[in-house]
């Protein structure tokens, strides 16, 4: 049956009446902030790290990546931020030390172009006018302009992590570290000045490296052109023609490029007459059709190798005359576009200047010509366009080309463009001397030192990250910029002498003055005296690239090594890390570059790669577009607990990107926490009762012993979810364990409560309730607990509440203060969860069964059928038969092997596993799948594998589905996982009449829940109804309505008219009307009060106005009753129901 008996546990807390009541609505928000308080009150967050460093624990080491302070905290902040706080807290639960230091970016182009567009600033020049210590004076003072309403998110998502003693990257001791980072990369040879072409934003005067250039693609109308190039000394006359979409670089042009196996063709317009040479599969570049043009001859690439041609321009003809101005051969160019020739300015391109070097056009370390200023703007070796901006003097240049013939087409093309990511302006490349580190030179190490590494998801690390690393080019780390930490680097005037500078007290002792700021303004006018007599060194100009700042953190953090060396050493590399996607070019790469060139390792252990939050239209969030709900408000709404779960819960924490949806935060306060809180308090209200009738023995804590199935279920279950989340969580698979971590919640909340409600109520005896009672809180405690990481804040309102029936040594001030439950291996049993399982799939096929029919679960059903093959399967639902029927409301479960003619098989293939494995034949195989007969897929069934055309198939590969054919119009078949559930619909009078009783136990409920009733709360209950069939239905199934509603149901003929009336509602039961009247429960007089008064009415007023403690009964009472007193014998002369008075007067 549905009982069960307790194994002999000593009893460890009688406390329940200092449990508190727990209300029927709750404001998550409300809650939430309550609890923020109490953490606040407590220094709950210091006190768990106290706790950690008291017990000595093993250290877990986190690094945490800095955010800028200039912006406000947006999803992916709040995402990344609820990935790092779930894996600490889970790690301090875990039995480790885990320190959380916030982290500030303070440097770099985000401030800069801040402080630029705050001031007007258009230029370097600019700069030097107003002083750098003005403008560096001016950064500092917006570098933490949003910390307060950081801390304020950090917080309100309850975050734990250090903002007090927290880094930034403008500190000295900060800058000291990086400064440190530097010369051991300097003393390694693995840093040196060299000349790149490299992405360079006009608008903020500085290089930026290759993985900041990538971040901002736009489409863009820009010009494209065809340009001519007389070949020097061609008879007849012929040019060749290069095309190109960036004008602006043809005044620098050198040489131009073909490739050397590429076909060339002579071709000669029909209409001017003009020569041209180019790509013979080009020709429709320039041509529309055949009839257009003749081709006079035609050549390999290579043949045209050193042909020279007359200069677009006289800029550069007196330096370069000698090597340049002529065809280079190179394979890079190819003939998907363009004219198959491409134009060469060393200055602007990447691929022209490894040419320009590897010919001769230019040599290694020379200036290459290049007549642009920081700014962007032409300088005077351009006198024609002298002032304009590269971008503005496209169109100049084109008309200046076009009298002389030299232009032979122009017009506009549409493509991507990398944009600045700060500025939003359009990048150029440029050749910029800068400084580098010979990234290229340990590429073989970064991809073994990555291979160490654990990353989820894993594809990031094998895929995106490996082939990045793969390609790896040397990193430029200086900017031409003010605000940053300055390159370490003093040098002589020839360049002969450089030094790098480790410490503050390296460069008093080579330059003799100490300084407390490491910033530009502060060492720029330090000079140290040369060591080989050649004056005085001065400092290089540039400061480092943030990215370098940031990927220093490890160290940097903590001022390794000029302090904490021993802890740093300790706990490196770091055990984890978490960032987006968008840091595989970024944080995640400059970490692995520097570790590895340091102690060549990978600073980090394990990381959480994270996809991007977009709108929910799909679209990048967007402050200027409004497309996305404040963050803030979303939580002041829904509460922080159900963000977290949104998200963790979410494609995102698998790299995958996540459409936002408001909706469905909404979703998880009503699918998620409403349950779960309603399951606790159903909890704290059979407690309380139980307490009140002197039922309550205690909490037992540990696995109970009891016969009930589902006890054992629900035990081996909580068991099973420990055990499982214990060990994803070891491999940071957050994405496998919300999902585990739900579906235990709604195990506990629609199954096990569900089907447990009347022994909880009491209703099987104290035994029961006291069973089930002790269970349902020892896995309850357990699931929260297993959840405290997640949602931090609804776990620990309903632990202030739950540890009070704990003894006090168990009980902590919050429940991160706990251990995280470890699997209780006793309770451990799989074949138990499997067979609840299968009732499980039974019950809901009858649940989608009665869906498909219209027919409500409180309307009983005549039967259930299971068929199945399998009679592990039937002999399972045979053991849960009770609960079947039960859940589905049906008379009488059958169960099978025998199919008889009315069953039949179809087959689907599983597209998702057979298309990879058998290609174009898929189609074929599909189809002769579907046609496969009932007999064959029995027999595929038996033997467990069948050859489909030529293809041995087994297992999954094929989904076999079972059809019902025969039975009557109320049979409804459902089928899944080899069984054919079958439910017989048909209603006759008594299953009618057994629905209606069900329906009016509804009606009640409802009411009692409108007037927030408790179950503690004792009512009596009195209906009237003209409806015949309804009187009749409620005097029927008397006893089965008193063991619901735990009173009798009485007509309104009986209610007392001094009960005080608590609810009154006119309801509906199957199209009949009825009344329910809902009063407060007191004592009633019995006919043998008489014999103590004259005056029954005003004893009787008197007695209903008495209030008592239900939890203790009173055996009499005394009121007063015209002047004197009375005493009444409680079950003699007065009872605590009207039922009880009709029973006594009747007997």
């Amino acid at each position: 049956g549905l009982g069960g008996a307790v194994g002999v546990l000593t009893t460890i807390a009688t406390m329940s009446s200092l449990v508190q009541d727990v209300p029927q609505d709750i404001k998550f928000p409300e809650a939430e902030k309550e609890i923020l308080e109490y953490w606040d009150k407590t220094d709950a967050f210091q006190k768990s790290l106290r706790m950690s460093r008291d017990e000595n624990r093993p250290i877990y080491s986190f690094y945490d990546g800095p955010p800028f302070a200039t912006g406000m905290p947006h999803y992916g902040h709040i995402l990344a931020g609820t990935i790092k706080d779930v894996v600490t807290r889970y790690a301090h639960m875990n039995g480790f030390r885990v320190e959380r230091k916030w982290g500030w970016d303070c440097h770099g182009l985000p401030v800069e172009y801040e402080i630029d567009q705050k001031l007007g600033i258009k230029s370097r020049d600019d700069v030097l006018k107003m002083t750098v210590k003005t403008y560096n004076a001016e950064c500092r003072s917006v570098v933490m302009r949003y910390a307060d309403e950081w801390k304020r998110v950090v917080r309100r998502m309850a975050r734990w992590i250090d903002m007090e003693n927290d880094y930034k990257t403008l500190d000295l001791n900060y800058m000291e570290s990086v400064w440190w980072v530097c010369k051991q990369l300097y003393e390694k040879d693995l840093i040196y000045r060299g000349y790149k072409v490299m992405p360079y934003s006009t608008a903020c005067s500085t290089p930026l490296s290759n993985f900041e250039a990538g971040q901002n693609y736009k489409d863009v109308s820009d010009p494209e052109c065809i340009v001519a190039f007389p070949v020097i000394g061609a008879d007849p006359p012929v040019s060749l023609i290069a095309w190109t979409t960036t004008p602006w670089t043809l005044p620098s042009n050198l040489a131009l490029c073909v490739h050397p196996t590429l076909d060339y063709v002579y071709v000669k317009d029909k209409k001017s007459e003009a020569r041209y040479i180019m790509g013979k599969s080009r020709i429709s570049q320039l041509f529309k059709k055949e009839a257009d043009y003749t081709i006079e001859k035609e050549v390999k690439g290579a043949e045209l190798e050193g042909i020279k041609y007359e200069p677009l321009f006289p800029y550069f003809i007196e330096d370069k005359k000698d090597v340049a101005y002529r065809v280079l051969i190179d394979t890079y160019v190819t003939d998907d576009g363009g004219t198959g020739v491409v134009h060469q300015a060393p200055a602007f391109g990447e691929d022209d200047y490894r040419v320009c070097i590897k010919s001769g056009v230019i040599s290694k370390g020379e200036a290459v010509p290049c007549p642009i200023d920081e700014d962007g703007r032409f300088t005077d070796k351009v006198p024609d366009f002298k002032g304009l901006h590269v971008k503005e003097a496209d169109k100049p240049i084109l008309a200046h080309l076009k009298p002389g013939g030299r232009l032979v087409k122009s017009g506009a093309i549409k493509h991507s463009y990398p944009f600045c990511w700060r500025s939003d302006t359009p990048l150029i490349y440029r050749v910029i001397p800068s400084w580098f580190v010979k990234v290229e030179s340990i590429k073989e190490k970064l991809v073994a030192n990555n291979a160490k590494t654990h990353w989820v998801p894993q594809a990031v690390k094998e895929k995106r990250f490996h082939n990045w690393l793969e390609n790896a080019r040397d990193w430029a780390i200086s900017r031409n910029r003010f605000w940053g930490t300055p390159l370490p680097i003093w040098r002589s005037d020839d360049w002969e002498e450089v030094i790098c500078i480790g410490s503050v007290a390296e460069l008093k002792e080579l330059s003799g003055i100490e300084v407390n700021d490491l910033h530009k303004d502060t060492i720029d006018n330090i000079e140290i005296p040369s060591k080989q007599g050649k004056g005085m060194l001065k400092r290089v100009e540039e400061v480092f690239d943030c990215w370098f700042e940031s990927g220093s953190m490890p160290y940097a953090q903590c001022h390794y090594p000029f302090e904490n060396k021993e802890a740093f050493e300790a706990s490196f590399p770091g055990d984890f890390i978490a960032e987006g996607l968008d840091q595989t070019r970024g944080w995640f790469y400059t970490l692995v570059v520097l570790g590895t060139a340091l102690f060549d390792t990978a600073p980090f252990k394990n990381v959480i790669v994270n996809g991007l939050v977009l709108a929910q239209d799909g679209k990048k969030m967007s402050k200027r577009l409004k497309n996305y709900p404040d963050p803030e408000i979303v939580v002041d709404t829904h509460g922080a607990d159900a963000l977290r779960m949104y998200l963790i819960n979410s494609p995102v924490v698998r790299g995958e990107e996540l459409r936002f949806r408001e909706e469905g935060v909404k979703d998880v306060v009503r699918d998620v926490l409403l349950p779960w809180y309603n399951a606790y308090r159903f909890l704290i209200q059979s407690v309380r009762r139980m307490d009140r009738e002197g039922d309550f023995e205690g909490i037992k804590e540990g696995h109970l012993m009891s016969d009930n199935v589902m006890d054992q279920w629900i035990q081996a279950a909580c068991a099973g979810l420990v055990q499982f989340v214990r060990k994803e969580m070891e491999a940071y698979r957050l994405y496998t364990v919300m999902p585990r971590l739900l579906k235990y919640l709604d195990d506990l909340t629609n199954w096990y409560i569900k089907m447990n409600r009347a022994r909880l109520k009491g209703n099987l005896g104290a035994a029961e309730s006291r069973l089930s009672a002790n269970i349902l809180f020892n896995v309850l405690l357990t699931l929260t607990r297993c959840m405290s990481p997640f949602t931090p804040l609804f776990c620990d309102k309903i632990y202030q509440n739950l540890k009070l029936l704990q003894p006090e040594a168990a009980r902590q001030e919050s429940i991160h203060h706990l251990a995280f439950p470890t699997a209780n291996v006793e309770a451990m049993d799989e074949r138990m969860e499997l067979k609840v399982s299968r009732m499980q799939a039974f019950v809901e096929k009858g649940r989608t069964a009665r869906d498909k029919r219209g027919i409500s679960l409180r309307m009983p059903i005549k039967s259930s059928t299971a068929i199945c093959q399998d009679e592990t399967v039937l002999s399972d639902l045979r053991d849960l038969e009770a609960y079947i029927k039960d859940e589905l409301n049906v008379r009488e479960l059958l169960t099978t092997k025998e199919e008889g003619d009315s069953v039949t098989r179809s087959a689907e293939p599983d597209q998702s596993v057979l298309g990879k494995r058998l290609g174009k034949q898929m189609r074929d195989v599909a189809t002769a799948v579907r046609a496969l007969t009932n007999a064959q897929l029995k027999e595929f069934e038996q033997k467990g594998s069948i050859d489909v055309l030529g293809n041995s198939l087994s297992g999954t590969d094929i989904r076999i589905a079972l059809n019902f054919t025969g039975g009557t119009g109320n049979m409804q078949a459902e089928s899944y996982d080899g069984v054919l559930a079958i439910f017989d619909m048909e209603q006759d009078e008594s299953l009618r009449r057994e629905g209606t009783a069900r329906e009016i136990v509804s009606r009640v409920q409802q009411a009692r829940k409108a007037a927030a009733l408790s179950m503690e709360d004792e009512i009596e209950i009195f209906f009237s109804t003209t409806d015949e069939t309804l009187t009749s239905v409620i005097a029927e199934h008397a006893a089965t309505l008193r063991g619901t509603l735990r009173v009798d149901l009485l007509e309104a003929s009986h209610l007392p008219s001094y009960a005080s009336v608590i609810r009154t509602s006119e309801e509906e039961v199957n199209g009949a009307p009825i009344t329910l009247t809902l009063t407060k429960a007191c004592l009633h007089c019995t006919a043998s009060a008489a014999s103590l008064t004259s005056d029954l009415g005003a004893l009787q007023a008197a007695l209903a106005a008495i209030s008592f403690d239900q939890k203790a009964p009173p055996k009499s009472v005394s009121v007063s009753v015209g002047g004197g007193e009375v005493k009444l014998d409680v079950g003699t002369h007065a009872v605590f129901t009207v039922a009880a008075v009709l029973n006594a007067t009747s007997s």
